[in-house]
């Protein structure tokens, strides 16, 4: 039985650019095995999201609890949620769950499309918040989760299982040429931090960055069982999957998506 799996508990994209899709061809391309657990279904395309239905909670938690009962489960990535209901019943098939939990807060969708009702929001926090060992936000994201701009420390008190987080850098100073990401490390009582910084790449392919981001994060530790190689990892294969996609311009809306099947396997 294969001993590199991943559970990934987040919405369907049907053009496949971004959530569960991008997340298992992320799998695929660095060498690991990908489950499933939907939470919503969302009708999109790259021209962006027209709406989304969340999946009945009670389908939500048996779905997880399926996978987490017969496969060999280390690693848990969660995307969107989609609503209060899914978050509890996330938050409760995961209960007894003892790897890593990579939380990516998908609260809107690339175009400014809101995947979460802002009501739901203290749900979120007290629940799958609670479980998450890692958080990938990015900088809008993480605002609205610390409630107040950069307050990368406050999380760390707020979630009691957090060990790491990863501040993308894609939405700072989007006229900069460079982009730095940041890895927030909690060793001891103190935090270690890590950067990693990569030119800002021009052109519209960028629809599931982040998803594909933190689903190679979640991958990476697996693979090396190390959050700072993970992280170096992560960047480096969502760079190239951006790179490999630049002259496809996939559907004819403006939000393209990566080419996670063009990129090669990135050695250590």
């Amino acid at each position: 039985m294969p001993r590199r799996i991943v559970l990934s508990i987040a919405g369907s994209d049907p053009s496949g650019g971004a959530g569960i899709q991008a997340d298992l061809k992320t799998f695929t391309a660095l060498g690991v095995y990908g489950a499933a657990a939907i939470t919503c279904l969302t009708v999109q395309n790259t021209g962006g999201v027209r709406a989304f239905s969340a999946v009945d909670p009670i389908l939500v938690r048996r779905q997880i609890e399926a996978v987490l009962s017969d496969l060999p489960v280390s690693h848990v990535k969660i995307g969107m949620i989609g609503g209060a209901a899914a978050a509890k019943a996330v938050a409760e098939a995961l209960a007894d769950f003892s790897g890593e939990v990579v939380y990516d807060p998908v609260l809107a969708a690339g175009d400014g499309h809101a995947l979460l009702p802002a009501a739901d929001l203290a749900v979120l926090k007290t629940t799958v918040m609670n479980r998450a060992t890692v958080l990938t936000p990015n900088l809008p994201e993480l605002e609205i989760l610390s409630g107040q701009p950069e307050a990368a420390a406050s999380l760390f008190t707020a979630c009691p299982r957090l060990r790491a987080l990863v501040i993308t850098g894609g939405h700072r100073r989007e006229e900069e040429a460079e982009i730095v990401d940041l890895l927030l490390l909690k060793e001891g009582d103190g935090l270690t931090s890590h950067e990693q910084r990569h030119p800002r790449l021009a052109g519209g392919n960028f629809h599931g960055t982040g998803c594909t981001f933190a689903a190679a994060l979640t991958a990476c530790h697996l693979k090396y069982g190390s959050w700072p190689e993970a992280f170096r990892q992560a960047v480096a294969f969502t760079e190239a999957a951006i790179r490999a996609g630049a002259e496809l311009k996939l559907g004819r809306g403006p939000h393209h998506p990566l080419a996670h099947h063009l990129v090669s396997p990135i050695r250590r």
